[in-house]
């Protein structure tokens, strides 16, 4: 059985389909020029300009625009990266394993062969290993070995992803506690996530260790799970199926067996899917494990600390999402008052086009027809599970026609930008003759707001409060909207602290 994370949701959240109507190329008068779609993997306009589509989500930045011809249409793949040579890597750390491997490749490469990928197997190695290096040269030009940039199993993995020529990534240990049948599951299964984790610890899963070995294991994993709030029953486990590209862009630093954790948890929060799959781990054959209880113990808790800060920061993906059930009060409270607030607000205003809409629980709330816009694209992945079309632009040129949508939202956002940006213009311009505009922003007039402010800047240096450029008041803001000819209709607030407000374009 799979299990997602959350596990409530469907084993295969993909991108919804793009909007209905034609984007607009932001690299042209803004709103005047229709993008096509060139195969699935690009946008095109008549004057030659290219954006990616990148997981389903159109990349509408001004840094992702290439310049084409029709000739050459068929150019770079859309994140520049080298195009995947076969279907599968399987990369093994093997200091000193060549007691192990005798027994396993053979198993692997049959195994393998009766996935009818094209693959490849990596074997990480130490220097001077040459028997090793015998064992893979038996078993042809699909076997290779490796010499391992830097000491440690984490050194091992992340030179195997490096050179990775497989669009998938198997990691596996050499020592036979990684069933190789196992990776048929993990191939079946490979559209359901981008990071697929052969799990002990779900249901149908099972290990055979010492007890202590597995009383520790357990409550190592219990305190990375409820520490760093991801719902992975098995951080530990280093059997993984993983999607090359997502994984190679990770920002990865550890070297020894902290990278198994590392490597989960930045992906989650780079938006990436993670799910589990039950599998029977095993004790070694040969040799003792590298793996030394106290040694793993060590390098697991030495990497909390530093994955916690990122798990909590507003880096996170899902850091909008995960706000709304917060367990500190006042978040939670803020996050859900600001929900009821702004789905009340656009509640029978039909399609809405949330712009800088982050991972926020409001975009599962929007109607038939919405989108959802943001310009960082990992939160945009994560937003992915809510169902709703997303486009990754900038506020500053939204790719949309003049009045394409009935109501326009922006929560949470022109605090962030320059008071003399377009931003404000561009909600105005792509909201129709007599639509709804729905703005939410801190009320720097407010008694309240200044100290809360404060304190969330000493507690958590780095969030948002440290992004606030332009401090509005309600009568400013009430201005700046009068003077773009929006009238305004009515308005709430969240302790007198956060003004969310209503205007209305004349029709």
């Amino acid at each position: 059985m799979l299990t997602t994370v959350p596990e409530l949701l469907p084993a295969r959240t993909l991108a919804p389909a793009p909007p209905q109507d034609p984007l607009r190329c932001p690299a042209c008068p803004v709103g005047t020029v229709p993008l096509v779609t060139e195969g699935d993997a690009w946008l095109t306009c008549a004057r030659g300009h290219r954006f990616p589509v990148r997981d389903g989500i159109p990349v509408l930045l001004p840094g992702e625009e290439q310049r084409w011809s029709r000739a050459s249409a068929a150019g770079a793949p859309p994140d520049h990266r080298r195009p995947p040579e076969l279907d599968l890597t399987v990369v093994i750390p093997a200091l000193a394993e060549a007691a192990n491997l005798e027994g396993l490749m053979p198993q692997l490469t049959s195994v393998l062969d009766g996935t009818g990928a094209d693959y490849e197997v990596l074997l990480v190695v130490g220097t001077g290993d040459v028997e090793t290096q015998r064992i893979a040269a038996t078993h042809g030009h699909r076997v290779r070995t490796l010499a391992e940039a830097g000491r440690g199993y984490g050194s091992a993995v992340r030179t195997g992803i490096a050179a990775a020529r497989g669009r998938y990534v198997v990691s596996m240990d050499s020592d036979h506690p990684h069933p190789p049948e196992f990776i048929r599951s993990l191939w079946d299964q490979r559209e359901a996530a981008e990071l697929l984790v052969a799990s002990r610890y779900v249901a149908g899963g099972r290990a055979t260790m010492p007890l202590i070995r597995t009383v520790l294991s357990r409550i190592l994993n219990l305190v990375f799970r409820r520490g760093l709030a991801i719902r992975v029953h098995d951080m530990s486990s280093g059997y993984r199926l993983m999607r090359t590209d997502a994984v190679r862009r990770l920002p990865l630093q550890a070297r020894d067996f902290d990278l198994v954790q590392e490597l989960l948890v930045t992906a989650y929060c780079h938006g990436w899917r993670v799910a589990e799959l039950p599998f029977h781990y095993q004790p070694r054959q040969h040799g003792r494990s590298h793996a030394a209880l106290l040694r793993f113990g060590l390098a697991y808790l030495g990497s909390f600390r530093r994955l916690w800060m990122l798990r909590n920061s507003i880096a996170a993906a899902d850091y909008d999402d995960r706000a709304y059930d917060s367990v500190v009060p006042l978040q939670r409270y803020w996050q859900r008052t600001r929900f009821r607030h702004v789905t009340h607000l656009i509640a029978g205003e039909g399609p809405v086009l949330d712009v800088g809409c982050g991972s926020s629980r409001i975009i599962g709330a929007l109607p038939a027809q919405s989108v959802a816009v943001d310009v960082l694209l990992h939160k945009l992945r994560h937003a992915r599970r809510f169902g709703v079309p997303a486009v990754c632009a900038s506020g500053f040129a939204l790719p949309f026609a003049d009045g394409s949508y009935p109501c326009v939202l922006s929560s949470e956002v022109i605090e962030h930008v320059p008071k003399d940006s377009p931003m404000l213009d561009e909600l105005c311009r792509v909201l129709a003759p007599g639509g709804r505009l729905v703005v939410g922003t801190p009320d720097y007039a407010s008694r309240l707001w200044p100290v809360l402010e404060a304190i969330y800047a000493r507690v958590a240096p780095g969030g948002y409060a440290c992004e606030h450029i332009s401090h509005y008041t309600r009568p400013e803001l009430l201005a700046a909207m009068a003077a773009r000819g929006l009238a305004y209709e009515e308005g709430r607030t969240i302790l007198g602290a956060e003004m969310i407000l209503a205007f209305r374009k004349p029709g």
